[in-house]
């Protein structure tokens, strides 16, 4: 009976020790696994954002390749501009952030005397990394970081006339006023008058052109010869311009208008906080101290409507809309935070606090500025892009 006590000992000492052998390698072969399944992944990823680039890019060019040259595309004026036809005005000396040509949007409209200026947005640099990566079709459609655009390219012309208020249908309350575009690729908020070197993802030598100042200054010697003498003045902006609205106005309105007594400023989403704003805005873009002066919070909008107020409040009236958790806006929160640019439900909860505490703010000019607060959420586009979903880019 010893003998066979012993003989089972031994069998279940061996069994175990197989066991444990067997329980090790399953477990090794689960780690090998694992890692082979997240690289599959991440090849997979790597792959899927391939293609998505590669789609971005091919829809972009075949947009701007049947827009170039077709009659959709706004013709360069010559001569004098036909009431209603939108036309492209090359300006002299100016410059996209690219280096490439720059050019303006002007219409005449059938409306006595009405002239709207407005700023077109495209995104912002305020550091390297950002200026690394402007917008391209390719960047949007994989979710790759892209803060900017960088140039006047063809297909740019669907962001900047025949939508929303440069839209040429009678629904549009402004359809048949006189409009000029200052269009925007410098990532400066039509602030800057500096070339800034930096180094591409490559390790090639870049410039950033940010002349938007410039740009602006020669785009008005321009509009000023189309549209002499308005009645009514309407300097408006969206994102990028919406921060320019404010910025520029008093140059508008003293140096190019002076004489124009009814006017309305009103800007489309202008929320983006930062204590680096005086700084970039001064020292990186090189602004004029017109413009930075009245800086003096992390809120720069509210700081240039709270000097415009007390400037031209008796000549001037302000508008300011915005959605309560706007998609952009709040991506550009996490960039300034974190170095990421995404989006999500806190993030978006997080900027409809600002917009409160800006409108909170600003109450004591009621007077003179309006708010107008929506709640668009924005449908899904391409499985993206839903209010309350998290985006992320990069």
């Amino acid at each position: 009976m010893s003998d066979i006590l012993k003989k089972a000992s031994e069998l279940k000492s061996v069994l175990s020790e197989k066991a444990a052998g067997a329980i090790d390698s399953a477990a090794a072969a689960k780690e090998v696994f694992d890692e082979k399944t997240l690289a599959a992944k991440e090849v997979i990823g790597e792959k899927a954002n391939e293609l998505a680039a590669t789609a971005g890019d091919f829809f972009e060019q075949s947009v701007g390749s049947r827009l170039e040259g077709s009659r959709f595309e706004a013709p360069i004026l010559d001569d004098k501009p036909d009431d209603m036809v939108w036309y492209r005005v090359p300006i002299d000396g100016g410059m996209a952030g690219d280096g490439s040509e720059y050019h303006i949007y002007i219409k005449k409209g059938t409306a006595a005397k009405k002239l709207c200026i407005f700023f077109s947005g495209g995104g912002v640099a305020w550091n390297e990394k950002m200026a690394q990566s402007p917008v391209t079709g390719g960047r949007v459609a994989a979710w790759q970081p892209n803060y900017y655009w960088n140039n006047l390219r063809p297909f740019t012309q669907i962001m900047n006339i025949n939508v929303g208020i440069t839209d040429l249908h009678d629904v549009n309350p402004f359809y048949d006023w006189s409009f000029a575009v200052i269009t925007y690729a410098t990532g400066d908020f039509h602030l800057g008058s500096f070339d800034y070197d930096y180094t591409d993802e490559e390790g090639e030598k870049r410039t950033l052109h940010f002349r938007g100042h410039d740009n602006f200054k020669k785009s008005m010697e321009r509009i000023v010869e189309f549209f002499p003498d308005p009645d009514q003045l309407l300097i408006a902006g969206d994102s990028a311009g919406a921060f320019a609205t404010p910025a520029l106005s008093p140059e508008i309105i003293d140096d190019y208008y002076p004489d124009v007594t009814d006017v309305t400023l009103f800007s489309d989403s202008a929320l983006l906080l930062r204590t680096g704003w005086k700084n970039t805005i001064k020292n990186m873009w090189h602004a004029t101290d017109a413009i930075c002066d009245p800086i003096h919070t992390s809120n720069i909008t509210a700081d240039w409507y709270e000097h415009l107020t007390k400037s031209y409040g008796d000549r001037c009236r302000f508008l300011y809309a915005s959605s309560t958790h706007d998609y952009l806006l709040s991506a550009f929160i996490n960039e300034e935070r974190s170095g990421e640019y995404f989006t999500d439900e806190a993030t978006q909860n997080e900027y409809a606090v600002s917009l409160k505490e800006m409108y909170e703010r600003m109450s004591g000019y009621e007077k003179q500025l309006s708010f107008f607060i929506y709640d668009f959420k924005m449908p899904q586009l391409f499985g993206r892009g839903g209010r309350s979903e998290e985006r992320r880019v990069g």
